[in-house]
């Protein structure tokens, strides 16, 4: 600031809105437009053609509830959903939000010592699962670990004896007792734990409220414009906020309708669930969309309903976002920035917003969220223009990690503001782009990965004596893990077929480095803290990356 000059304008920005906040609990909020829009349809499963008008998925979602009310289940109690993409993923979502359960997603790429921890560390008094998914053999993997999960009293498996037990058992249940128990629910209730992976070591149980999660779907589904004409093709995965929060309660709360293209995410049904079903609304990473557009048959299928959709998740490459609005015809689609602890979303691209803005910026603060950028070392609010690290506020920061304060207070300070840990700097119209992370957080493919997660598994490679591990850029998936390792002495070497083999059974794979470095040393600093951006810069070198770097990202 000079003398006779006015102050730089900060990097703030609060979301002004004269849409209020809802004060609804998520169950009372189906019901509202379950009884506005009766014969809408609400939710659509493609590969078993299964459809539920907004009445049925109402009646549905109260005999599930029913069923866990009669299974001795309750406010507070953990219910954890351990499945891919499905049906009853989604009653299983608003059947919880209704007794005031508190839904646990476990992520389906999981293995037994991700769930075991899972399982213990929330609590969960009742595992609904599917019987398996791709490689996965749940059925095999919680009987391996359920012995040592002293909490876990029932084990119910979709489509077995156990799913179909819990349905007629609420069938029969008491609707008065299910209203009691609805209406003395408060919207700032915990009614779902999303797990993050762990810097140090194992995932965090981010606790969102239904005022968080519901209110979040619904402006980020009144920012695409949504009505009960719009059609959600949601390939992305439940267990995240992209596809429970954005994705179910997006279109619950704007009585739209659920699509579900396939259990999980596959090109080509995605791109037959939106022909077909005449989808107006198309979510995805950045690689879904990559998958979709370079599918050999993406020619013959009818997109001509699409009007919207979301890319996030992952860094958006403005090269794919212009093909999606060329290509795709998705002329209003958006870009949104967020992370599970803040429900997701915290800034979101409009609809009138100029192609220049949509394909290379984050948007704009999200209504009655606050933004800003922050000096990291003073907590001071930098000048627009300067980079900083993004802090957000507002109803959808979360409530807390789960029996973690100690964890809870280093992300959330005083005055409840969420250091989101991403560096980031908001232009003079307060358009934000993200320039890179303070932490060293990986996001591949829509994952976000922690390298000391990885980190401590390598040490248990009997062959590994320290190991370091970073992201390094990828076309395909935005990132990709290598890990650099110093080897025990009379090691001759290690490959990352070999790190693959080891790792395969026991972590999920997209945590599974892709490349493996053999070194003597790490780049130090002087105060010997490892070098990271060193180590990415020569891996770039050493893997022939350059193409993939060059890579220009929203």
């Amino acid at each position: 600031m000079t003398s006779a000059g006015a102050p730089a304008v900060p990097s703030y920005a609060s979301g002004i809105s004269e849409v209020p906040l809802l004060g609804d609990t998520i169950g009372d909020n189906l019901d509202r437009t379950a009884t506005a829009q009766p014969d809408v349809e609400a939710l659509v499963e493609v590969p078993t053609a299964r459809r539920w008008t907004y009445a049925q998925l109402r009646e549905d979602v109260d005999v599930v509830a029913m069923g866990l009310m009669r299974a001795g289940l309750g406010k507070g109690d953990r219910v954890g959903i351990w499945a891919p993409n499905m049906a009853e993923w989604t009653l299983v979502q608003y059947a919880t939000a209704k007794i005031g359960a508190i839904l646990v997603n476990i992520n389906p790429a999981y293995r037994t010592h991700e769930l075991e921890y899972v399982l213990n560390q929330a609590g969960i008094r009742m595992l609904v699962s599917a019987e398996k998914f791709k490689t996965s053999d749940y059925v095999g993997m919680i009987e391996k670990v359920r012995g040592s999960c002293p909490a876990l009293e029932q084990v119910v498996i979709i489509g077995g004896p156990e799913w179909e037990a819990l349905v007629e058992s609420g069938r029969g249940g008491d609707r008065e007792e299910l209203a009691r128990l609805q209406a003395a629910l408060s919207p700032d209730d915990p009614i779902n734990i999303q797990y993050t992976s762990g810097t140090t070591g194992f995932p965090k149980g981010a606790t969102l409220s239904h005022h968080n999660i519901l209110n979040n779907g619904y402006f980020v589904g009144r920012l695409c414009g949504y009505t009960a004409e719009d059609r959600v093709c949601i390939p992305v995965p439940f267990y995240h906020c992209f596809g429970m929060v954005m994705g179910n309660l997006g279109c619950t709360t704007n009585g739209s309708t659920m699509v579900i293209p396939a259990q999980g995410f596959d090109p080509e049904a995605t791109l037959r669930a939106v022909a077909q079903e005449r989808c107006t609304s198309l979510y995805g990473v950045p690689t879904m969309f990559i998958a979709e557009l370079n599918h050999p048959d993406f020619a013959s299928y009818d997109l001509s309903s699409l009007r919207t959709g979301i890319m996030a998740g992952s860094p958006c490459p403005v090269e794919v976002m212009k093909q999606v609005v060329d290509r795709m015809g998705m002329t209003e689609v958006t870009i949104c920035y967020g992370m599970t602890e803040t429900s997701p979303v915290s800034t979101q691209t409009r609809a009138d917003d100029s192609v220049e803005r949509r394909v290379s910026t984050v948007g704009r603060v999200h209504p009655h969220v606050e933004v800003k950028v922050v000096d990291p070392e003073t907590g001071l609010t930098v000048p627009r223009g300067q980079a900083g690290e993004l802090c957000t506020r507002g109803y959808s920061v979360m409530l807390g990690y789960w029996e973690q304060p100690d964890k809870t207070a280093e992300s959330i300070d005083a005055a409840r503001w969420m250091h989101t840990g991403d560096l980031a700097v908001m232009d003079s119209d307060g358009y934000l782009n993200i320039t890179g992370r303070i932490k060293d957080m990986v996001i591949r493919g829509g994952e976000n990965v922690y390298p000391r997660e990885i980190e401590e598994f390598l040490y248990t490679h009997p062959d590994v004596l320290d190991a370091q591990v970073i992201g390094v850029p990828d076309i395909k998936y935005g990132e990709e893990l290598c890990a650099w390792v110093k080897l025990r002495d009379g090691v001759e070497g290690l490959t990352a077929e070999q790190v693959r083999e080891f790792a395969t059974g026991k972590l999920a794979h997209y945590k599974i480095p892709r490349y493996v470095i053999v070194v003597d040393e790490f780049p130090m600093t002087v105060t010997g803290k490892v070098r990271k951006v060193e180590m990415r810069e020569k891996s770039v070198e050493l893997l022939d990356l350059a193409d993939a770097a060059a890579v220009k990202n929203a």
